[in-house]
């Protein structure tokens, strides 16, 4: 199946009821839709415990895509592919009731017995009900059946290898797409693009020319409503296991021999592979943990995470990391790969800034001028696009230097639509292009350099909490580049 056709589905959403079916997927399908990128030959069933009927389900759907400027006729007639069953996951007549609805739905819209199976629900669920699916016949369609599975995937490395395993009882490889939706966000696959399309990048993009490179991930929001889940995440396994690593996978990896969705991972994995693994009394050199305390942003007085919720007080889980990657490959040996990621933090922002280094003797450099690296933004949120710094002459200043911008954003070009991620990855999922989703190998490196620093961590007391919230985190977090010679891109004060 190619990317202009349109894929008939059946689309069983676990969990229907739920935040990110409402947020997310409902909308994603509707811009599908609206957009003709799926067949007319399509139905969605959601499960839930909730005794909703079609019709409830329906004016659910209904609301989730409020701001889509469609008309009533439009919205009605899309809708009219929603379909509603209540569900217990540990009841086989369950299971077997909904192989019954999907027989009569495929009979109705045609849809070739093609399914996609979404868990939008507690992990603790994905192994039993892909089981269940498979005890049931479920899985067993005239067409193809896709299961995706939403993070956390595992744990730590041992509950993840358990997972897998108990999934893969019932589904080969090729038939799970773990999301990860940064990997559907446009800018984030736009990293192969700017790198392998452009000789003016790629001929520098190793050790040689480059001086470091900085992935940041910050959030302006708290925990907000999601205190009982974070506190046992932590910033470390809800972003740096998956999101940041693999953007660092991405700006790290060779070029794949074609663009294949086997041989773009396979270069992936040789980066996960080539991390340096960290013992235990080297966290501290190479690692920043941090949690907020209360602070004010925009005017407004706001809660430490300690106050957020009564179940906090005292924790140790961060709401901050900070991190030096180091790849011990050849194209990377002596480069640092910066990370950081964390929550109330003073703005808003995904984007990735490489640091070329600079030339031998830079004529143009004055003891009273300041030195301005070249270096190449790529911004993933909230403003999609890219940003090279370069040096030019400073009019009528005789021959001093000062930095010029060449900039390019997604906003400025007249009638894009920007795929919103997850319309992206359902879309990828229908077509049967699984690029943008994790392979169990990336989930297992992954872990396993992740945990090393959760287990270093969690046998010591952090001195929590360690930055105002509304500030770009620890101080600790500056100090780990200052050791090296550099500052975080772009400069932004605490309370600035």
């Amino acid at each position: 199946m190619n990317i202009h056709d349109k894929p008939k589905v059946v689309i069983v959403i676990f969990g229907a009821t739920g935040d990110l079916a409402k947020r997310k997927l409902f909308p994603s399908i509707y811009r599908l839709y609206q957009n003709e990128k799926i067949s007319k030959e399509f139905a969605v069933v959601g499960l839930a415990r909730r005794p909703w009927t079609n019709d409830v389900f329906r004016e659910n759907v209904k609301h989730s895509i409020d701001d889509a400027h469609a008309t009533d006729d439009d919205i009605d007639s899309f809708t009219s592919h929603f379909y509603y069953h209540s569900f217990d996951a540990t009841s086989d007549a369950s299971f077997q009731e909904l192989n019954s609805l999907l027989g009569d739905l495929e009979n109705t819209y045609q849809t070739e017995g093609n399914r996609i199976f979404y868990l939008a629900m507690a992990p603790e669920y994905f192994g039993p009900i892909a089981n269940s699916l498979k005890s049931f016949g479920l899985k067993n369609s005239a067409g193809w059946s896709r299961l995706v599975i939403e993070k956390p995937f595992g744990h730590d490395l041992k509950s993840a290898n358990e997972l897998n395993n108990e999934i893969r009882e019932a589904f080969d490889e090729e038939q799970i797409y773990r999301i990860d939706h940064y990997l559907g966000k446009e800018m984030v696959q736009n990293i192969e693009v700017i790198r392998f399309a452009n000789g003016l990048f790629e001929h520098l993009w190793n050790n040689r020319f480059i001086s470091n490179i900085q992935v940041t991930s910050s959030e302006v929001l708290g925990v907000e409503d999601r205190a009982r889940y974070y506190d046992h995440s932590g910033a470390t396994r809800d972003m740096v296991q998956n999101h940041m690593l693999q953007m660092v996978a991405l700006l790290a990896m060779e070029p794949p021999i074609k663009l294949t969705t086997d041989e773009i991972r396979s270069e992936k994995v040789k980066v996960l592979r080539a991390l340096r693994q960290l013992n235990t009394e080297d966290i501290g050199d190479y690692f920043v943990r941090g949690q907020y305390s209360d602070g004010t942003m925009d005017g407004k007085q706001l809660n430490g995470y300690q106050q957020e919720a009564d179940t906090l007080a005292g924790s140790n889980t961060e709401t901050f990391v900070a991190g030096k990657i180091m790849i011990d490959n050849y194209r990377w040996a002596g480069v640092p790969f910066y990370i950081r990621t964390g929550k109330r933090m003073a703005v808003k922002s995904t984007k990735i800034v490489v640091e070329f280094k600079d030339i031998p003797m830079n004529l143009y450099y004055t003891e009273e001028s300041k030195k301005h690296p070249n270096l190449l933004v790529i911004n993933i949120q909230p403003e999609e696009g890219i940003t090279l710094h370069l040096n030019a002459k400073k009019a009528g200043a005789g021959s001093v230097a000062q930095p010029i911008q060449l900039a390019y954003t997604n906003k400025e070009v007249d009638g894009i639509n920007t795929p919103e991620a997850y319309e992206k990855l359902l879309h990828d999922c229908m077509l049967g292009d699984a690029t943008n989703f994790t392979h169990w190998d990336e989930v297992a490196y992954s872990w396993a350099f992740v945990d090393a620093i959760l287990n270093a961590w969690s046998s010591t007391k952090a001195y929590f909490p360690n930055y105002p919230s509304g500030s770009m985190g620890p101080e600790a977090a500056d100090r780990l580049l200052e050791k090296d010679g550099f500052h975080w891109w772009p400069i932004i004060k605490n309370n600035e």
